[in-house]
């Protein structure tokens, strides 16, 4: 594979305009083309073979408009000066309901002046709207039609807000200023890294058009494919992350080269052969990961891993083609406009000499190393998982101050109204058949239901639908319990709605966690035991991984489920919280974002793990001594691996400012994660643990290597010869021998 990579990376780097401007051209267009054509985004959060969707899939069928297509909005109407049922405040929501009718694909609109619309203190209603025809990827243009269609209610002075069903993470998350915070620190990282600005944007303009490329491309899928609304922003800060770090890579390989007098087209050759095979490795462990969360049985989750990896095929890509074009182009040029006091900075330096440190005594690394890692992890075991809402949204949202209201006019539990479907034994003429009777009488029994609205049958009187309105919040895990025991009344009972589908989310997560898990480590370790040909490094490496990702879990518990920290990303407590529950503001975590969240953590962990056992292992494969390869390695690659870890640091920092809870989850993780990984585990656990092994590191029996296929990553045999192995590394090197 390296030589294949060598006279590809050769190749771009003598026909350089040529690749630059296809690389251009094609970022530009697939980009344009999504914007021209839209970029239809869908949260499809059924769950096949759960009840919830069994509920959904009988209310299609024959309950009349708006239940067929799930097409509702409401508008929470709201009056500080009075009751809404003074006459001149009536006549102002009765004309907002006439406007509201005379919209595209209204089929009725339900007035708050009826049972259960309007609170008891006559100050808050609720318009209920139901849509027939529309497009429900427009969902949200729709509601903002409707919305301005009650301006007769707001002429008088009411406010009229609409209250949003979703999720905080199924809404349509928009790109912003984060990028640009993140990518200006990438850019600050890298000056200080190289000590030139041109070196410093080879890496920068790359990712940006793998970026481009990567949402481009999943732009133009949702016309095809139902695209989730996460799929653009987590494209984004995976696409700028790994696109800057595998740039980085090949940039600080190449310098190194030319330093040495290498010409520019061979020196070119020579970093895509060796570092370009480290980087499609290390993609690649990104791409199983992901592509691993087809088996989570979440279609939501699935089609958010493959699509994600897109953006990480495209950083691949342009890394081994676009970054040797741009090169081949510059020549010495890369090196040009120096940066004062920056230019001359040993290469290894201080990590050749912590790397040796290590070495001398790996058993009190190793167990220093130990405390401090089960130190970071040991928040993890108070990780609280539970669906989100509107409550958590941002202070001066709509969707938070419509929430708010429905909670102070109709009680908490309004904010996720549960939807039972019961299956009749047999065909019943009217709602006052004791069947349906007796059915509401028994789920209003139930602790933790607040009320039961009227019942409705379908057309065939075989089926009755209701809703049963929860004492509790919808984040609450009393609401789940609630939902579990209207269930437990009878088989034929299915209850579906926000609540009960994400709990259904929640134990489908628990079920494939594992299985997920596990092909993941299994593969990774299988992908790392092709590339080094060493089965003890290959899982050493997948465990290692899974100790950066407690650290992770780690810190999300601490900020989110214990609340320490909560305010300090941006979550915003209720406007009554007490001053205790202002400092431990706790959110929970969606069910789906910690296996999401190992995934995308276990790809880009190995992304370093590669690249140091690359240079340790050329450095073991040049002498023979363990040691001092360790300490070599350690000292050619932790300066590359630390600004690489910075610039992800620093991205993935700047995403915590969206006001989507779910971004700020994976921003803690995501950074956490990366900067133990590059600190205590590369730059200690995992040279003390190699130390330890010594030659076990990269033994392979007979049989096994002659069964794996030749696939080395490291493309020594582009280098330098080696220096003459001692006789007793000929010797001990394979045990079998």
């Amino acid at each position: 594979m390296t030589g294949l990579l060598g006279r590809l990376g050769g190749w771009c780097a003598r026909h350089g305009w040529i690749v630059l401007v296809v690389w251009v051209v094609a970022a530009a267009g697939l980009m344009g083309g999504s914007l021209a054509a839209g970029r239809p985004v869908s949260n499809d959060v059924t769950i096949p073979g759960t009840d919830a969707q069994r509920a959904h899939d009988l209310m299609r069928q024959g309950f009349g408009p708006g239940y067929a297509t799930g097409g509702t909005v409401q508008l929470v109407v709201y009056s500080d000066k009075g009751p809404l049922i003074a006459e001149r405040r009536k006549q102002a929501v009765d004309a907002a309901i006439v406007a509201i009718h005379r919209l595209p694909h209204v089929v009725q609109v339900d007035t708050p002046f009826r049972y259960g619309g309007i609170s008891s203190n006559l100050r808050i209603g609720l318009i209920t709207v139901r849509l027939q025809g529309h497009d429900p990827a427009k969902l949200a243009e729709t509601t903002q039609a409707v919305s301005r269609a009650a301006d007769p209610a707001r002429s008088v002075g009411m406010e009229v807000v609409a209250a949003d069903s979703s999720t905080p993470a199924d809404k349509e998350i928009k790109t912003g200023p984060s990028e640009i915070i993140g990518v200006t620190c990438a850019l600050l990282v890298l000056v200080f890294a190289f000590g030139t600005l041109v070196a410093a944007l080879v890496p920068i303009f790359t990712a940006l058009v793998s970026v481009a490329a990567g949402l481009g491309v999943i732009g133009l899928l949702g016309h095809v494919v139902d695209v989730p609304k996460q799929a653009g922003i987590m494209a984004t800060m995976i696409g700028l992350g790994v696109g800057i770090d595998y740039a980085l890579f090949l940039l600080s390989r190449h310098r190194k080269l030319l330093a040495t007098g290498v010409p520019v087209y061979e020196s070119v050759r020579r970093t895509v052969a060796s570092s370009g095979g480290a980087v499609v490795f290390a993609g690649g462990t990104v791409i199983i990961a992901l592509s691993a969360l087809m088996l989570g049985g979440f279609p939501l989750l699935r089609t958010l891993g493959w699509i994600t990896g897109i953006s990480v095929v495209c950083a691949v890509l342009t890394s081994v083609t676009l970054v040797p074009a741009l090169l081949g182009l510059l020549g010495h040029r890369v090196n040009a406009l120096k940066v004062p006091f920056l230019g001359r900075r040993p290469e290894s330096g201080g990590w050749g000499g912590l790397g040796a440190w290590v070495a001398r005594r790996p058993w009190r690394v190793l167990a220093a190393s130990v405390l401090v890692l089960t130190a970071l992890a040991a928040p993890a075991l108070a990780l609280k998982l539970g669906p989100l809402d509107d409550g958590y949204g941002a202070a001066d949202s709509q969707g938070r101050r419509a929430y708010e209201l429905m909670s102070v006019g109709f009680g908490p539990g309004a904010n996720g109204p549960m939807v039972v479907v019961a299956e009749l034994p047999s065909k019943v003429e009217s709602v006052s058949d004791p069947l349906v009777t007796g059915l509401s009488r028994d789920i209003a029994d139930i602790s933790g239901v607040a009320h039961v609205t009227p019942a409705k049958l379908n057309t065939s009187g075989r089926s009755v639908l209701l809703q049963a309105v929860p004492s509790y919040a919808p984040s609450d895990p009393r609401s789940a319990a609630v939902v579990r025991d209207i269930r437990a009344l009878s088989p034929r009972i299915h209850v579906g709605g926000k609540v009960a589908a994400l709990a259904d989310a929640g134990d489908r997560m628990s079920e494939r966690t594992p299985l997920v898990i596990g092909v993941v480590v299994l593969l990774s370790a299988l992908l790392l035991l092709f590339a080094f040909r060493a089965p003890v490094v290959a899982v050493k490496a997948a465990l290692m991984n899974l100790v950066s990702l407690g650290a992770a879990f780690g810190a999300l518990a601490l900020v989110f489920s214990i609340g320490l920290g909560s305010r300090l990303v941006g979550m915003d407590p209720p406007a009554d919280a007490s001053y205790v529950q202002t400092l431990f503001f706790t959110v929970p975590i969606e069910s789906y974002v910690p296996l999401m969240l190992f995934a995308v953590l276990f790809g880009l962990s190995m992304d370093y793990e590669v690249f140091l056992l690359t240079s340790v292992r050329q450095a073991y494969l040049s002498h023979g001594d363990n040691r001092r390869a360790v300490a070599e390695g350690l000292g050619s690659t932790g300066r590359v691996i630390t600004s690489a870890a910075l610039i992800m640091v620093a991205v993935f920092v700047a995403f915590i400012a969206y006001p989507d809870p779910m971004v700020k989850t994976f921003g803690v993780g995501l950074a956490v994660a990366i900067a133990v990984d590059a600190t205590i585990i590369r730059g200690f656990l995992v040279p003390a643990t190699m130390v330890l092994l010594g030659r076990l590191n990269w033994w392979c029996p007979r049989w096994l290597d002659r069964l794996l296929p030749n696939l080395s990553v490291e493309g020594h045999e582009e280098e330098a010869e080696p220096e003459p192995r001692p006789l007793a590394y000929l010797q001990l090197s394979n045990p079998e021998t």
